[in-house]
């Protein structure tokens, strides 16, 4: 049964999955997320096929807990799971990665064959 969490549930966490954008550039494929309050060290990052998925945990440890006289609590947990398809191929080893503000910023360069061409069109003679 779902209950309405309440100030005194230490245990509650939720884990969101809102806060994704996707976007194309005529070099790159950038993607931001979400993942205020999650350290770097505690998110992963994945590209599978033409899939991307981005999971980010944290969990405040005992010994963090202990440094403080806890007044008022809700979990200091935060879960991000965010799973979308690449618009167009992209190489993955080749990506930069950072978190500023609490927002992930990856941007994969697009493979040459999905970048955009100029084909130009030439006038023919009449004959």
């Amino acid at each position: 049964m779902w209950q309405i969490p309440t100030v005194f549930d230490n245990d509650w966490v939720e884990t969101l999955d809102q806060g994704l954008s996707v976007y194309e550039t005529d070099d790159n494929v950038v993607i931001e997320a979400n993942v205020a309050g999650v350290p770097e060290e505690n998110i992963d990052v994945s590209v599978e096929g033409g899939t991307i998925t981005i999971k980010a945990e944290y969990t405040e440890t005992e010994e963090e807990k202990n440094k403080k006289k806890i007044v008022y609590r809700r979990a200091r947990e935060a879960r991000y799971l965010y799973t979308a398809s690449l618009p167009t191929a992209v190489d993955a080893n080749k990506a930069k990665a950072e978190v500023k503000n609490g927002v992930l910023c990856l941007t994969f360069p697009k493979k040459e064959e999905a970048k955009p061409k100029k084909i130009t069109v030439s006038k023919t003679s009449a004959k």
